[in-house]
């Protein structure tokens, strides 16, 4: 055995086994209960409002078990991921592990109540359009059920395994085995069920944030080796010592940081996730954003009116009338293929939601029974307009582009919305997560991915790249994998202080990197099916 491994076997571990006494544990149940009730409470009150009694609502008890499950997949997001914030300041003697999680707890809250939801919609554009439109049937819930019990499965197995694995990674794979499965019941391609495109560049969001983790920690640590000679900052914890005041300083900001980031990011994606299941349920209460703000409709009928002088010259002559419309503009989303009718359909579409918005001169004067299908039209349009920019045989300037783009943020303002109690209860979920679970994670980053003790160092220069990366994405809405940015931070770091890396983490990382988009793919594709022989 190498002295520094020695070292490292009879150095004194930070203490895990702390436990938050009766008093914790039962304010935590409470707040567990007082959560769900919160929920159920505001569904209630929401539907009420739009005149529709829940207690004489049909799949009113699936929904209410649909946003158990959404829930539940923010709180296993919470403690699987916990370990990505509070592991460095445990294992630097920065923070006591109860503290820590407590502390974490309450910034990914926040992180999640400040969030702007474009990670959340990012999520929702790879779902089959069809099922989008439709969220409210039978196969529009076994799609909510499937992607979310697949998810949450993996979640568990590799926590089960103490290996750090992405939730992210493990939802958009989910979301594509549903969408592959669904296409083959359609009789399509299994390719056809997925926007590739947008799954693409999700990929290539969580392909490169464990790359840009890795060697930019590496970078960041060699860098603070040059400029800043205090030794201390490169030296193990002794004992249970905290580090000097400054040191302890930054780690526990960086702590901060990656939790508010953390939540700012993952706890989106329930929110769509949930967002859906409430338009898919009650429509009258949900499709339509009746709060916006009051010169929205002029500004939409202005942009509206841009927008079909920059598509009607670029069309046929054709008539089509609103299903005919509709009918194409979904093939259009679904198949990628532009034909003599796909302009003139959207065109169509514009001028028929156009109508509606003048007609009704407000979103809150929308009747209850066409609110979902003027919703539906929006959200149809949105995503049609938002692939007609990039189609280089329409010949589109750049101002043609701005005007579309100004067209799209006026539809997915009506639609596009999280209101303020879904940020709450996701904000809960995902807080009270982070309290739980953590521990077997938490080793795993701190103790089995080098083969020598953490230094205040190392774990600075990882979270502070982990917290860059994570807000950097967020503000791009695209989702990344904390998981993967800090645990290849951290096994930078121990590269460039030539530590080493120990090979079977490693291996369990990497084969969890690798095998988590198929399994996933394969678990929710099955339960898809499965379910809709149920439902």
């Amino acid at each position: 055995m190498t002295s520094a491994a020695l070292e490292r076997d009879v150095r004194p571990g930070p203490k895990l086994d702390d436990s938050f006494g009766r008093a914790g544990t039962f304010g935590f149940a409470v707040a567990i209960v007082a959560a769900l009730g919160y929920v159920v409470y505001n569904v209630y009150r929401d539907a009420a409002a739009a005149s529709v009694d829940p207690l004489t609502l049909m799949p009113f008890g699936l929904l209410v078990l649909a946003l158990i499950i959404a829930l539940g997949f923010e709180f296993v997001n919470g403690f699987h991921d916990t370990a990505n914030a509070v592991a460095t300041v445990i294992y630097t003697n920065s923070m006591p592990a109860h503290v820590a999680v407590v502390w974490s707890g309450f910034f990914n809250f926040l992180g999640v109540l400040l969030s702007t939801g474009a990670v959340a919609f990012g999520i929702i554009s790879l779902l089959p359009i069809e099922l989008i439109l439709q969220v409210g049937s039978s196969s529009g819930f076994a799609m909510v059920f499937a992607l979310l019990i697949a998810a949450i499965v993996w979640n568990l197995a590799t926590w089960a395994l103490g290996i750090p694995s992405s939730s992210s990674h493990t939802l958009i794979g989910s979301i594509i085995g549903v969408g592959v499965a669904n296409a083959i019941l359609q009789g399509r391609s299994g390719s056809a069920g997925v926007d590739w495109d947008k799954a693409t560049e999700i990929g290539k969001a969580l392909l490169i944030s464990p790359l840009i983790g890795f060697g930019v920690a590496a970078l960041l640590f060699l860098t603070m080796k040059t400029l800043i000679r205090n030794r201390k900052l490169y030296e193990a914890p002794v004992g249970d010592t905290p580090p000097p005041l400054w040191i302890r300083a930054l780690l526990i900001f960086t702590c901060t940081g990656v939790s508010f980031a953390h939540g700012s990011n993952d706890g989106q994606k329930g929110m769509g996730l949930i967002m859906l299941i409430l338009i898919g349920t009650v429509p009258t209460a949900y499709a339509l954003n009746r709060a916006v703000p009051a010169e929205y409709e002029a500004q939409f009928v202005t942009n509206s009116a841009a927008a079909t002088q920059v598509l009607s010259p670029r069309g046929a002559r054709v008539s089509l009338d609103d299903t005919a419309a509709r009918s194409q503009t979904q093939r259009y989303i679904t198949e990628r293929k532009l034909d003599a009718e796909t302009v003139p359909a959207v065109t169509a579409l514009v001028g028929t939601i156009d109508r509606q918005v003048r007609e009704y001169g407000s979103l809150a004067k929308v009747p209850a029974a066409v609110s979902g299908n003027m919703r539906n039209d929006m959200y149809l349009a949105s995503e049609a307009v938002k692939r007609i920019g990039k189609e280089k045989s329409l010949g589109l300037n750049e101002r043609d582009q701005q005007v579309l783009t100004d067209y799209r943020g006026s539809l997915d303002a009506g639609t596009r919305f999280i209101p303020l109690w879904v940020k709450v209860a996701v904000a809960f979920a995902l807080g009270l997560g982070t309290m739980v679970g953590w521990k077997r994670i938490v080793v795993t980053v701190g103790e089995k991915i080098g083969k020598t003790h953490l230094t205040y160092a190392q774990g600075a220069s990882a979270e502070l790249v982990a917290m860059a990366t994570i807000f950097g994405a967020d503000s791009m809405g695209l989702p990344v994998s904390t998981t993967h940015v800090l645990s290849s931070g951290v096994a930078g770091t121990m590269a460039a202080n030539r530590s080493g890396l120990q090979t079977s983490t490693v291996r369990n990382l990497l084969m969890a990197w690798v095998l988590t988009l198929p399994v996933s793919v394969l678990l929710s594709g099955s339960l898809y099916l499965l379910l809709n022989r149920v439902f």
